[in-house]
C-alpha cells in the first residue's frame, strides 16, 4: 500500500485532534485525582478514571474519521485484526507521575500500516508541546524539524531509562546494565514516561534510552520520532522487534553501539 504525503498528513491531523482533546481532559483533572479514581491493574501498575476518559476520547475521534481501522489501546481489550491500519494508543503515559502530581506525562498515538510504523505523535499537555513524525518525512517539535544529538561517545551523553516494575525478576539483570551505563555515561535520568524519554531522545536532550518489558503503546510513537530524527531503535538483540519483545534501545548512532554492547553483556 503506497501512502502519499496528503494521506499521511490526514492521519497525523486526526492524531493531533485526538491528542489535543485528550490533553484537555488530562489538564483539567491534573492535581485532582483522589483514591476512589485509581485502580491497580497489577502491582504498582495503576489506571485512573482519567486514563479511561482520555482513551475514550481518542478512540471516538479516530472512529469518527476511520470507521474500519483497528485500535490497540492500553486500557481496552485487544481487537481482532481486520485492517492493515492499526492505531496504537497510550492515553496517559506516566500515570504514576500523574497520580502523584509530578508534571511529566503525555498522550501517545501511533499508526501502523501493514506492520510498519508510519505516523507518530506525542502530546505533552502541561507544556503544550507536540512531537510528531511521518515515515520518510522526519520528526518535528511544534512544527520545527528535530535532529537527534550527535555526541561521539556515551561519556558525553545523558542516558534515560525506566525500571522494570512489571517484571521484577529482571531487576538484577537490569541493575547490571544500569551499572554499566552509569559507569560510562555523563548521567542517567528516569522521567517515568517512556514516550517522553523517546521524545527527548529524538529532540537531542538524551543521547539514548533503554528499558525492558514495555508495551507497544509505550514505544510506538516515540520510536518513530527517534528514527525519523536520525537515530537508531532496536530491541536488545539489535533487531527491529522491540514492539514484540518490549525491550528497546533508542539512541543516536554514535552512542547506540556502546549501549547495545552493555545491554548484551547482561541480557543476552
Amino acid at each position: 500500500m503506497t501512502m502519499n504525503t496528503d494521506d499521511l498528513q490526514k492521519y497525523l491531523d486526526v492524531a493531533t485532534e485526538a491528542a489535543l482533546q485528550a490533553g484537555i481532559i488530562l489538564k483539567d483533572h491534573f492535581g485532582k485525582v483522589c483514591p476512589s479514581m485509581i485502580d491497580e491493574k497489577a502491582k504498582n501498575d495503576f489506571v485512573t478514571d482519567i486514563d479511561k476518559k482520555s482513551e475514550e476520547t481518542i478512540k471516538r475521534i479516530i472512529r469518527y474519521h476511520f470507521k474500519d481501522h483497528n485500535i490497540l489501546a492500553e486500557e481496552s481489550s485487544a481487537e481482532e485484526r481486520t485492517s492493515p491500519f492499526l492505531w496504537i494508543i497510550d492515553p496517559l503515559d506516566g500515570t504514576s507521575n500523574y497520580i502523584h502530581n509530578l508534571p511529566i506525562f503525555a498522550v501517545s498515538i501511533a499508526l501502523e500500516i501493514n506492520g510498519e510504523l508510519t505516523v507518530g505523535l506525542i502530546y505533552e499537555p502541561l507544556r503544550e508541546n507536540i512531537y510528531s513524525a511521518l515515515k520518510g518525512k522526519g520528526s518535528c517539535k511544534n512544527g520545527k524539524r528535530m535532529n537527534i544529538s550527535h555526541p561521539k561517545a556515551i561519556n558525553t551523553s545523558l542516558i534515560a531509562t525506566g525500571f522494570p516494575f512489571r517484571i521484577r525478576d529482571l531487576i538484577d539483570t537490569y541493575l547490571m546494565s544500569f551499572k554499566g551505563m552509569f559507569m560510562q555515561a555523563s548521567g542517567i535520568r528516569r522521567c517515568g514516561s517512556a514516550c517522553m524519554d523517546l521524545a527527548y531522545t529524538a529532540e537531542g536532550i538524551f543521547g539514548g534510552f533503554f528499558e525492558c518489558a514495555l508495551s507497544p503503546w509505550d514505544m510506538a510513537a516515540g520510536a518513530l520520532l527517534v528514527t525519523e530524527a536520525g537515530g537508531v531503535v532496536t530491541d536488545f538483540n539489535g533487531r527491529n522487534q522491540y514492539l514484540k519483545t518490549g525491550n528497546i534501545i533508542a539512541a543516536n548512532k554514535g552512542v547506540y553501539q556502546e549501549m547495545l554492547k552493555i545491554i548484551q553483556e547482561n541480557f543476552i
